[in-house]
């Protein structure tokens, strides 16, 4: 009798979650997800847990499969020729294969004074240590969020709905991804909450104090509290383990999600690198990337050969508060079109989404395998891009946020 094969997985994100799940299909499989923490952070909810209105953590009982072991831990590197991997507390874990979905951080900002008077709000230590600073500030004490992508709106609306006095240093457009029509929505609404808006090449930050914060047309802001949203980074395992990344960090692989160094090594997420042509950091992509990378996987012990990566983005929902919201409609290519939902209708799109995903990961975990990946693709807009970026065109993908 042939024993198991031994899969695990390293980060218990939305990628990680959804393959370990996804890997529970075969009975001859054993799935171990390492993770640093011991419970599931709902990260596109971080924003509201620095504001006080949600917790952003889930049980992994209530997301992860029975059959899924958890270790709480930190791999610190990677032997891919021993399949080995080297864990923080001195320990070691062999493997068959693994898959790697390390997640993303706040980049390492390069703005003087940004690492030691900004606080970021990517990862769930972050959105801890932030809550009890402002908290402890008046209600009256300005507070700055750097950067507009979809996480500095939200934690600006948020905020500025809890009473707080914040400007928006957008540092360039507001909501760089969304429609025209779309971005003066939200403006509209960041304005009705009191958010001051500053956009413009001149509202770039080029220093950050203890209070204060300095753009690049001059102007100081006194601001408290300042808040970093501005720029992702992925942690440098694959990179310190000899694996290799883009320009980023991220791993590099093939269409199947496999490592271009090593067949037994999948990435799925922020952290991987499809083609060197990646998908936009998102839940979003993280999810259904989980699931392909799990059926590479299964795949490849079943001997067969893997499917490829065929997946499209439809939309953006981002939250304004939580009364009001915004979908904003993309094409196949991921660009923003005119269509848009707003104003109540889309923030209860985007709470619907939100405890979507969550049930979507637990429905996998109970059933592994229904989690549809055909709902998320559409014709052949990979291979387009793919082809566009062989043939150096134009990107065809659309901007991220």
């Amino acid at each position: 009798m042939n024993a198991n094969t031994q899969v695990i997985v390293i980060g218990g994100g939305y990628a990680g979650v959804m393959a370990a799940n996804r890997l529970t299909r075969r009975d001859d499989v054993t799935v171990t997800l390492i993770n640093p923490r011991s419970s599931f952070v709902h990260r596109i909810r971080l924003h509201q847990l620095v504001a006080g209105t949600d917790e952003a953590v889930v049980d992994y009982r209530d997301v992860l499969a029975e059959g899924v072991r958890l270790h709480v831990g930190t791999v610190s590197r990677i032997d891919a020729p021993a399949r080995r991997l080297t864990l923080a507390d001195g320990g070691t874990a062999d493997y068959d294969y693994l898959v790697y979905a390390v997640g993303s951080g706040s980049a390492d900002p390069s703005v003087p004074g940004a690492a030691e008077y900004a606080h970021p709000i990517a990862t769930l230590e972050d959105a801890l240590r932030l809550r009890p600073l402002l908290a402890a500030a008046t209600p009256t004490a300005p507070v700055t969020v750097v950067g507009a992508g979809p996480t500095g709106i939200e934690t600006a609306a948020e905020l500025a709905e809890r009473g707080r006095r914040v400007t928006l240093a957008c540092g360039g457009v507001l909501g760089p991804y969304l429609h025209p029509r779309g971005r003066r929505a939200v403006a509209k609404r960041l304005a009705a909450l009191g958010v001051a808006v500053l956009d413009g090449p001149g509202s770039k930050v080029t220093a950050v104090s203890a209070d204060a914060v300095r753009l690049a047309d001059g102007r100081e802001l006194r601001s408290e509290v300042t808040v970093w949203t501005a720029g992702f980074g992925v942690p440098d395992l694959a990179a310190r383990s000899g694996l290799t990344t883009d320009a980023l960090g991220r791993l590099l692989t093939d269409e199947t999600l496999t490592s271009v160094d090593d067949a037994h090594i999948v990435a799925a997420g922020d952290s991987a690198a499809p083609s060197d042509l990646p998908q936009r950091m998102s839940c979003q992509a993280a999810m259904p990337q989980g699931a392909r990378a799990a059926d590479t996987v299964l795949s490849r012990i079943a001997g067969e050969q893997p499917a490829t990566l065929n997946q499209a983005f439809g939309a953006q929902c981002i939250s304004l508060g939580r009364g009001t919201g915004i979908f904003q409609l993309g094409n196949k290519y991921d660009v923003a079109v005119w269509f848009h939902i707003n104003g109540k209708p889309g923030a209860k799109l985007k709470e619907t989404i939100c405890k979507g995903v969550v049930k979507h990961l637990a429905h996998e975990g109970q059933k592994p395998g229904e989690y549809k990946l055909h709902l998320m693709s559409r014709g052949g807009t990979r291979q387009e891009q793919l082809k566009a970026k062989r043939d150096g065109a134009p990107a065809l993908a659309g901007r991220p946020a």
